[in-house]
Order: C-alpha cells, then sequence, then structure tokens
C-alpha cells in the first residue's frame, strides 16, 4: 500500500525484523554403491539401519556362501555412530524391475500389487511346501493375504507378510484394515496403501508417477482394476454387482500362488569370478560384483544427486570404487562435489594390499577440497555376516563424521582421539609409525592410525588440495559447507523481493545471530556481514542484481602441539 503524506500529522510505520532464524536443516550423508535388493538408481531416504535392511537388504546368498556389500558394512557403522539420514542410492549393472500379485475375486481382478524393492529375488510365485510355505520365499521378499471381507460393507483387510513365513508362523509386516475399492471412498486402498513408484531417465531426472503417496515399504497398488463407486444404491443396500468382489472365499491366503508376487526382472545377483567380498581378499576390479568402468550405473548416479533442489546432502561415500581402478567414476564424483558445492567426497584410493607409495600417488593425481582419503583398510564386525571383513576407509569415515557432528559440529576436526575413534575395528592392514603418518599427511592422505588403549583412530584432516590454504583442512571445508548452505537458503527468499533497504535488513537480521552462534560454537574468530548502499550501487540495483559479502574467519585445529620441557638447576626462579 502507497503511503501519503498529504498534511501534518504523526504517521507510524512498520520494520519487521522480527523474523525467526530458522536453523539449517537436516541434510543427509549420501550413499552409492550396490545393494541386495531395493529401488535401482533411485535416492531414496532412510534413517536407521533397520529401515536400510527393509529396503535394501542385507546379505544375499550366492551359490554355497552368503556376502554383503560394502554399501551396507557403511550403512552399518554409520548408523552405529549416530548418523540420523542416509541418502543411500542403489547402483547395477543390469535392468531391474519389480514383482506383481493380481488380488482376485470371482474369476475377477480386483487389484494389482506392486513390489517397491526390484529384481528377480522379489520373486516367489514357486512352489507351495506344507503349511501354504513359499519354497522360494525368502526374508528379502514378501506376500500379501487378505484376512477377512465384508460384502455388506464393501470393504476388506489385507496384511503383507514376509515371503519366508507359513501359515502357522506368520511374519506380519505391514496391516491394513477395511480397505474399499470405491475412488470416493476415505479408505480407499490406492490412498491407505500407496499407488506411487519413481521412473529415472538417461539424464538422471527422476519423475514420480501416480496419486498417493506411498504408505507401505514393501508394495503399491499397480492399478485397481475392479473398482466400486457409489458401493450402495439409494436404499443403503450393496448394489448386487459389487458384492460377489467381496465373497467369504476372498479371505485366506489368496490369489496367484498363495500371496506370492511373480515376473520381477533382473537376474538374481551372481558375482563374477573376479567379483571380490568382505569374505575374501577384496582386491580387484570387481571388487563390489560388478565394475564401475563397464558400467553407467555410476555416471547416473552423479546425475541424479547434481540436482540440488530435490536431494540435500553434505558427505557423498562410493565404497567400492578406487582411483587406481575406477578413476573415471571418482573423478565423477569429484566433479559432482565441485559442482554442487555442497558437499565432500570421502573417496579411496587403492584396493586391499596397497602400499603407503600407491596410496600417496594415487592422491597426487587429485586435487580438490572438496574430497579427502583416508588410508589403510582396516578389519571390521560385520553384524550382517557375523564375522571381521577387511574393508575400505571409505566404509567407516562415514560413522566418524556422523559423530563428530553429533558431539560437536561439522566445523570440528573429525579426527583425534576425542572424535575420531573408530568402534567396531578390530584392526588395520599396517600400523602405522610416526615416519608412515608424516608420509601420508604430506601427500594429503590422512591416517588411520592405531594407539594402545585406543584402537584405530582417524588422526588427519587434510582435503585432496593441493595448494596450501584454510581449505586444505576437511573441518573449513565443512564449515563453508554449512554456511553456504544456511545463507544460500537465505538469499532464496529475496529472490523477486523488492531491492530495498527493508529487503536486505530482513536478510542480515536472519544471517548474523547464525553466524554469531557459529562463532559461539567455536568454529570463526569473527565475521562481517555487508549488504548495503556500498555493494548495492545504483548500477547494480538497475541490474536486477543484490550483492552481500560474507567475510569470516575460519577457526583453526591444533594439529601439531610442541611442549617444551625446561629442566632447571634446584633453587632457579620460575619465571611466569
Amino acid at each position: 500500500m502507497s503511503e501519503r503524506i498529504l498534511s501534518p500529522g504523526v504517521f507510524s510505520r512498520e520494520n519487521d525484523l522480527s523474523f525467526v532464524t530458522p536453523t539449517a536443516g537436516e541434510i543427509s550423508t549420501a550413499l552409492v554403491g550396490p545393494t541386495a535388493r531395493g529401488p535401482v538408481s533411485i535416492p531414496t531416504v532412510v534413517r536407521s539401519y533397520g529401515e536400510y535392511l527393509n529396503v535394501f537388504g542385507g546379505t544375499f546368498k550366492s551359490g554355497s556362501d552368503y556376502y554383503s556389500h560394502f554399501t551396507t558394512l557403511t550403512a552399518e557403522k554409520y548408523f552405529e555412530q549416530g548418523g540420523t539420514s542416509l541418502l543411500v542410492t542403489r547402483v547395477s549393472d543390469q535392468t531391474f524391475a519389480s514383482a506383481t500379485s493380481a488380488v482376485t475375486s470371482a474369476s475377477v481382478t480386483l487389484f494389482t500389487l506392486k513390489t517397491v524393492g526390484q529384481g528377480e529375488i522379489m520373486n516367489n510365485s514357486g512352489s507351495v511346501g506344507s503349511n501354504n510355505s513359499l519354497v522360494s520365499g525368502s526374508a528379502d521378499n514378501v506376500r500379501y493375504e487378505i484376512t477377512s471381507a465384508n460384502p455388506s460393507l464393501g470393504t476388506l483387510s489385507l496384511i503383507i507378510r514376509r515371503g519366508d513365513d507359513n501359515e502357522k508362523n506368520k511374519i506380519v509386516l505391514e496391516s491394513y484394515a477395511n480397505l474399499s475399492l470405491d475412488p470416493k471412498s476415505p479408505n480407499y486402498i490406492s490412498k491407505q496403501i500407496g499407488d506411487m513408484y519413481k521412473t529415472i531417465a538417461v539424464d538422471g531426472a527422476v519423475s514420480t508417477e501416480g496419486e498417493y503417496p506411498n504408505v507401505s515399504k514393501y508394495v503399491y497398488v499397480e492399478s485397481v482394476t475392479s473398482k466400486t463407486p457409489d458401493y450402495f444404491n439409494n436404499n443403503g443396500q450393496a448394489k448386487s454387482a459389487f458384492t460377489p468382489f467381496f465373497s467369504s472365499n476372498l479371505a485366506g491366503t489368496s490369489g496367484s500362488d498363495h500371496g506370492a508376487f511373480k515376473n520381477a526382472t533382473g537376474t538374481l545377483f551372481q558375482p563374477a569370478t573376479a567379483a571380490k567380498f568382505g569374505s575374501e581378499t577384496p582386491s580387484g576390479t570387481e571388487s563390489q560384483g560388478i565394475n564401475p568402468t563397464d558400467t553407467d550405473a555410476y555416471a547416473l548416479a552423479k546425475l541424479t544427486l547434481g540436482n540440488r533442489d530435490e536431494y540435500r546432502f553434505n558427505v557423498l561415500l562410493t565404497p567400492g570404487i578406487y582411483n587406481s581402478l575406477h578413476s573415471t567414476a571418482v573423478g565423477t564424483f569429484v566433479d559432482l562435489a565441485e559442482e554442487r558445492g555442497d558437499l565432500i567426497y570421502i573417496l579411496d584410493t587403492v584396493t586391499y594390499g596397497g602400499s603407503i607409495t600407491t596410496a600417496t600417488t594415487e592422491a597426487a593425481a587429485l586435487n580438490s577440497s572438496f574430497a579427502a582419503t583416508y588410508w589403510p583398510w582396516v578389519k571390521v564386525r560385520s553384524q550382517e555376516l557375523g564375522r571381521d571383513i577387511w574393508s575400505p576407509a571409505s566404509t567407516v569415515m562415514g560413522g566418524v563424521l556422523a559423530f563428530n557432528d553429533r558431539v560437536g559440529a561439522e566445523w570440528f576436526a573429525p579426527a583425534g582421539l576425542l572424535r575420531g575413534g573408530i568402534p567396531g575395528v578390530t584392526m588395520a592392514q599396517r600400523k602405522l609409525s610416526q615416519n608412515d603418518r608424516d608420509t601420508l599427511y604430506l601427500a594429503k592422505v590422512n591416517p588411520l592410525a592405531t594407539f594402545p588403549g585406543s584402537g584405530v583412530v582417524a588422526y588427519g584432516q587434510k582435503t585432496l588440495q593441493t595448494k596450501a590454504s584454510a581449505l586444505d583442512r576437511v573441518n573449513v571445508r565443512r564449515l563453508l559447507i554449512n554456511l553456504k548452505n544456511f545463507i544460500g537458503d537465505q538469499a532464496n527468499t529475496l529472490v523477486f523481493e523488492q531491492n530495498t533497504i527493508s529487503t536486505r535488513n530482513r536478510f542480515l537480521a536472519n544471517v548474523n545471530p547464525y553466524l554469531e552462534t557459529v562463532v559461539q560454537r567455536q568454529g570463526l574468530y569473527a565475521y562481517r556481514v555487508l549488504m548495503d548502499d556500498t555493494n548495492n550501487t545504483a548500477d547494480v540495483i538497475d541490474r536486477n542484481q543484490l550483492v552481500g559479502q560474507i567475510f569470516i574467519q575460519p577457526t583453526k585445529t591444533a594439529e601439531f602441539i610442541v611442549l617444551d620441557f625446561v629442566v632447571q638447576p634446584t633453587g632457579a626462579t620460575f619465571n611466569v
């Protein structure tokens, strides 16, 4: 509303500077790699290790043995150390699809369910054993059961069971009561279970199809073939055309093959001869069962995760790929980190058995403040396999950063005896001497050192930046990431606002208090935010620009502590 001052008087104005300063939003760590099951190439957030196992599985059987990917071990150690959210992208060199099951009654298909998980592992429609057990049912797939049907009300109740149970020992994962086939009903089956699914294009764009958000973690409604709109006639009685859908024989294990699912495509994972997992000496090109050099899966993941508006995270992990063997794939994710500018990439340089020389040589070929590497490999207890396995440093460093952020903040160094400890590690590939640690640190490789009574500890925090500056330290890079994310979010609220003093003050009123909290929490020595007439001249404003400058002095860590012990003769005076 325009202000008119035509005659003398007192006029009140409002300049609202009371905007509550929001805290930095929760941003997950991103994890890219093969998994036993789950959606392929679709980034999926999980908030606990149990949820990770439900979606992506833990172990898988191939031949006469069980295997587990480094991806799963990384998720396990991340949540063990207090991680709160993980953005998982499953990669594969095969084309996978979901399994389906049609629910029928009176020779009519009522609706079709589809599994969220993909791949042949979801199929269990083979032969049926005693107690209606599914011979091909497993802990990794599911079956359904209609537990009741009410033709008077036009409703049914459904449960989702684990694929390896039987009639006498049911393992119920989810249950849904009083479902309707009437699209107008609040209990319409698609509303209660969900019918959304995601697809991914060759350029990495993820699209969501369907109308109703998914409630179930295991299945979604692909289609409702026999809908029952206006189930009751004007007399309040169920229409005869619909009641056969809810006949009594619908209840009980029903549908195709006793509630089983089938027709999922994608070969059940069979490790290639050259594949190496934690149960073996994990070297070789196929360290995760696929060769990143021969597949576009990692490149597609990079394209997908490049969408900053859709996916927010500040740490990236890709366990199982190494610069010495997969330099193209590693370079792809270094590029992603630099292009986004809001994450640090923890990468591995060499396979198991690599030497200090190979680790430092590979690190020398990389130059980025948005990436860091650690060495050597460590032996870690795997809950899923029930044994110790050799794994690259990145599998445990995600947990170290999560613990660091929980007890401190992103701008604290994720290293040392207080915040760099790695629980669950039984030993390192090499127990590093002081000379070893010196050699590695000079070459931008952060040592995983072993100390008596403390175990294996992350004992360095250099980025892979070659030039000496404040950004050659992980804590400073992560400080900048935190500030850029928060201040960038505040700046987004100013786009298309009037370029006036009021708008600038609103920005300052949000940013300055946050930076002050960072000072109080030992992230900055000092700061200054400049957004006024000095950097927003008439020419700048006429170009529809709003310019702000943030000057910061990051705190430095004490990495080299010098203690001088001076021995003096008896009777000497101490000058303090």
